[in-house]
Order: C-alpha cells, then structure tokens, then sequence
C-alpha cells in the first residue's frame, strides 16, 4: 500500500480496540479482520495517545449517529464513501445503498478481508487512483438528483486546498443535492493538541497539510450550507471515553472541556448541504 493508505490501520487499530470494550462506543467486530501483523505494527505506537484515539473513536461514533437516523428516514438512500480505508459501516449500520471509493490496494485488501457478499446492504467498491484518475467520472454511473450522503473521513488534513476544492467540485457536478459529513480541524487545534500524534503519523508516511484557521470557509465558498457541528471532545466527553482511557471522571472531563472548549472546538465533525439551484 502506499504511505498514506498505511495511516488507515491507525484509524481501525482503534476501531479494534474500542470493540473489545465491554461498552463499545462504535462495536466495528469487523475492524480486527484488517490488523494483520503489519497493520498491528503500525498500530503498536499509537496506542499511548490516549486523547486522540478518544477523538477518533468519538469521529466515528457521531458519523454512525447521524448516517443511522437519515437512513432510519430513508432506508435507500445512497452513502458514498470516498477515500473508504477500512471503513465497515455498510456491514454495520442498516439501510442504505452504499459505494465505497479509494486506492486500489485498499479495495483489493478489503475485497480479500470482508467481501462485498457479506454485506447486509447493497455495495459498490471502485477502484481509484486519486493522482490520475477523475473523482467526477467515476461517480458520473451513479449520479442523480436524489437526496445523497457522501462520507468524507480522516482525509481532508491530508489534502491541499486546491485538491480539496476539486474533489467537492467533482461531487457538485455529479450530485446535484447532497450532504457531506467530514472532520475539519483548524491550525490552532493542530498545533496546541495534535503534533504528537502527526509525527507518529508521519513515521508511518503520512502528513497532514498546513491547517487554515477556519477550515470550513472552502466548502462555505462553494455553496453549501452548515448543517452540524460537532467537537470530537464533547462527544468523547458525553460517551466517557475520557474515563475508560485517561480515567478521568466525567465531571473533570465536563470541567476541562469548558475551560478549554475555544480551543478543543478546533477538531469537529462537520455536516454541509448543497443543492444545485439552477434547472
């Protein structure tokens, strides 16, 4: 795999961990079928960062959340996940019509680890090569002008702004009414919370992008319209996650994230609408 689909174990080395619980916030059984030997080794050093895997999980947990009650709405919608690395919510959640998009050696792993005719639900894997290949024509066989759900997680901090624009732009062009939930995190949060796990992340050959102070403004130049705005540390706080890692009672956790919650805000789930106006 390349460097940077490598960072995908990080993401379900977590995911594994946290189904082990006897309360597990996000219960992905699925996630250990991925963390072979080499994913268990790129996994080993992450495990000492304690408030970022509770934000991770917490990411998780609140795009299950929401995903659940829209498809609870509308068991047909249709979720399109790109840059899908190891996620398993069309084996978890119920409903929906799912696509999955990313690298090929990503898709081959996961066509090999949990294949599609296990799945519960209708999927679609798509092999891309996000450097060459055009996001717009591969979505373009799925396009219409329904209501659709596009999971974007754990992938815009590795993005310059140019390819992030381009890729909300393929999406527009092709889904004329949708929604975006993603994780943005601002310079801010970056630097007074996050170095440490961003160099363990860079040992394992990825690296986050310079953080802009106000991440959302991109999509808002676009045309959409913020939905939701979730901090990963409110909601790990309200799951106890802080507890369970850190052993740190709830009331200390609710402390801390009031006296710090300027600048813990910096690192949320966020959800955009968009609608194409014009006939």
């Amino acid at each position: 795999m390349n460097p940077i689909s490598n960072t995908a174990f990080y993401c379900c080395g977590i995911r594994m961990e946290d189904a082990k619980r006897t309360h597990s916030v996000c219960n992905d059984h699925y996630a250990e079928r991925f963390m072979d030997a080499r994913g268990r080794a790129i996994f080993e050093p992450f495990k000492a960062e304690k408030r970022a895997n509770c934000s991770n999980i917490a990411r998780c947990r609140i795009i299950d959340d929401h995903i659940k009650t829209e498809l609870k709405e509308d068991p047909e919608l249709t979720v399109i996940t790109v840059g899908a690395g190891f996620d398993t919510r069309p084996y978890r959640l119920k409903g929906g019509k799912w696509i999955e998009i990313d690298e090929a050696q990503i898709i081959d792993y996961k066509n090999t680890c949990l294949p599609v005719a296990e799945c519960p639900n209708p999927l679609t894997r798509i092999s891309i090569d996000f450097s060459r290949d055009s996001l717009a024509d591969t979505l373009e066989p799925f396009s219409h002008d329904r209501h659709t759900i596009f999971v974007i997680e754990g992938v815009l901090m590795y993005l310059e702004p140019i390819a992030i624009t381009s890729t909300l732009q393929a999406i527009q062009q092709t889904f004329q009414q949708h929604v975006i939930y993603c994780d943005l995190m601002t310079r801010q949060f970056f630097e007074q919370f996050a170095q440490s796990v961003h160099d363990k992340l860079v040992a394992a050959g990825g690296s986050f992008t310079n953080r802009p102070d106000a991440p959302e403004e991109i999509f808002l130049q676009l045309g959409y319209h913020p939905l939701m705005h979730t901090t990963m540390f409110q909601r790990a706080a309200e799951l106890g996650l802080f507890w369970d890692e850190l052993r740190l009672p709830r009331p200390v956790a609710w402390l801390m994230l009031n006296w710090l919650k300027r600048d813990l805000g910096g690192y949320a789930v966020h959800k955009f609408a968009f609608k194409n106006e014009c006939p």
